[in-house]
């Protein structure tokens, strides 16, 4: 799937791709102390902006990861936050869904909001290729995202050892399982035959 017209609601949330004109709201979120704390990639300047935004770009052209915007259509579609869903192999059961917000959205329930969106949408758009399993990682000090992960339907599943120096503390996965297959409705033949026999196969009625 490489549809970058891909958009996403929850309310007032409007998620969409990522654009060049959000740039400059882009160097805003990442000139923000916490942001920088558990970011991995830093964006500083206007080149590592464009470099970001080409990674964005190249995963929607290549399957691998469908980033969006998160946007708040009743503050004149000011960017709140980043959703991603990496999926590096392609019809594989699991997937990792991931986030961050800006300084000015944080406390209104954007981002368990627009994680709900994109679990949604991944479940729905490739239950055909197998997607039956959705992780969420953070380090085990990044309280917030563990209060963000469990609001959105995704209970902590282990912790996972610290790997220095890229992963210097333990880290929590969090997991979401897909939803059952809706069950097919009986044909009418089906329905007869169901009803001519009790639970335990044998006559459904005394004579």
């Amino acid at each position: 799937m490489n549809d970058e017209t891909v958009t996403l609601t929850a309310g007032q949330l409007l998620m969409r791709p990522w654009r060049p004109d959000d740039i400059p709201a882009l160097l805003t979120a990442y000139d923000d102390p916490a942001m920088r704390q558990w970011v991995r990639v830093p964006v500083s300047d206007v080149a590592d902006a464009e470099r970001w935004l080409a990674v964005q770009r190249d995963g929607w052209a290549s399957g691998s990861r469908f980033s969006f915007a998160v946007t708040d259509t009743a503050r004149g579609g000011e960017l709140v936050g980043n959703l991603a869903l990496k999926r590096p192999v392609p019809g594989a059961e699991s997937a990792e869904a991931g986030y961050w917000t800006t300084a000015t959205a944080r406390g209104r329930g954007v981002a368990s909001r627009a994680l709900q969106a994109l679990t949604d949408w991944a479940f729905t758009t490739f239950a055909a290729e197998g997607l039956r399993r959705l992780e969420l990682l953070h380090q085990v000090d990044n309280e917030a995202s563990c209060r963000v992960a469990e609001k959105a339907g995704y209970p902590l599943a282990e912790v996972i050892s610290a790997l220095p120096p890229q992963y210097p503390l333990d880290g929590h996965r969090h997991v979401r399982h897909a939803p059952p297959a809706p069950r097919q409705p009986l044909s009418a033949a089906a329905v007869r035959r169901a009803g001519s026999a009790g639970t335990s196969g044998g006559p459904a009625t005394h004579r």
